[in-house]
């Protein structure tokens, strides 16, 4: 398992969303992450890595990491949008670095994760046909196709992620803590649909102050900047519980440490690396355990 565990520029405050915080430079996030002894790692946002497929590829492998996957929030329930040329460029970066999976989020169309739509049944239509066509065009291009249920996009909640299993195959991405914030129950998710899921972004959340985001009290943005993620084992998900039952299932995929930061500036000392070094003790320490 130790072996299958990569890093993520959001655990560094590398985010996509406009105004999310300080942004480290590549070269810092790559050395750190070499340093922890990460093998590898998803591209981060566009513009993070350079945009050409070739130039991003062999930047990953100077510092001696590998390419997992890349994160691409699309809007799926919009007869009006096309994903397909995102999702090509996505897959060109992909295939170059020798990745496996696209992670796909059902994006608002709106900035940020802050507030969401309602749909109507043909729009929740239209979202499972694109799932299962953007996964056979990802397929196409020996890419796995996964949908990731995020806090502030249209599959967020419990029944929305039934829905989308229900009503469509793309594989799953788990996410730990967004999965607890939208409400759902990441351990019953692992141990019950363990055969849809094909990736993992593990993380740990404050339970209290997931619930101030879920009662509405606070921003998601905000709740991060305060604190709403812990270092793995230090916060209110049973990680342990979850790998274990992915683990006994069989699952074969990464395990990406991705504990979203904001950074409010340039960091002192080893900065986040020192909360993604706790997170790869407590899950190597797992890893010992099962041995």
């Amino acid at each position: 398992m130790r072996d299958r565990v990569a890093g993520a520029p959001i655990s560094w405050g590398v985010c996509e969303v406009a105004g999310w915080g300080y942004q480290l430079e590549p070269d810092l996030v790559l050395r750190q992450m070499r340093d922890l002894g990460l093998r590898a790692t998803e591209f981060g946002p566009v513009g993070f890595l350079p945009s050409q497929p070739e130039a991003r590829a062999e930047l990953l492998a100077s510092y001696g990491l590998g390419a997992v996957g890349e994160f691409v929030p699309l809007v799926l329930h919009d007869a009006n949008v096309d994903p397909t040329v995102v999702l090509d460029t996505a897959l060109d970066g992909l295939v170059a670095a020798g990745a496996t999976v696209v992670v796909l989020a059902a994006a608002t169309g709106g900035e940020g994760y802050d507030a969401r739509p309602d749909l109507d049944a043909d729009a929740w239509r239209r979202v499972a046909v694109s799932l299962d066509a953007l996964t056979a065009r990802a397929r196409d291009r020996g890419i796995t196709a996964c949908l990731h249920p995020h806090v502030g996009t249209v599959v967020e909640s419990a029944e929305e992620i039934d829905r989308v299993l229900t009503t469509s195959d793309v594989a799953l991405c788990l996410d730990t803590g967004h999965a607890l914030i939208g409400g759902a129950d990441p351990v019953a998710l692992a141990r019950d649909a363990a055969d849809r899921i094909r990736h993992m972004h593990l993380k740990d959340v404050d339970l209290a102050w997931a619930k101030r985001v879920q009662s509405g009290e606070i921003g998601y943005s905000a709740a991060v900047a305060q604190g709403l993620y812990r270092p793995l084992g230090q916060g209110d998900v049973d990680v342990a519980a979850i790998v274990g039952s992915l683990e006994a299932a069989g699952y074969e995929g990464w395990y990406v440490l991705e504990q979203d930061t904001v950074l409010p500036g340039p960091p002192d000392g080893p900065g986040p690396a020192a909360d993604v070094a706790q997170c790869l003790a407590f899950l190597t320490g797992l890893a010992a355990g099962s041995a």
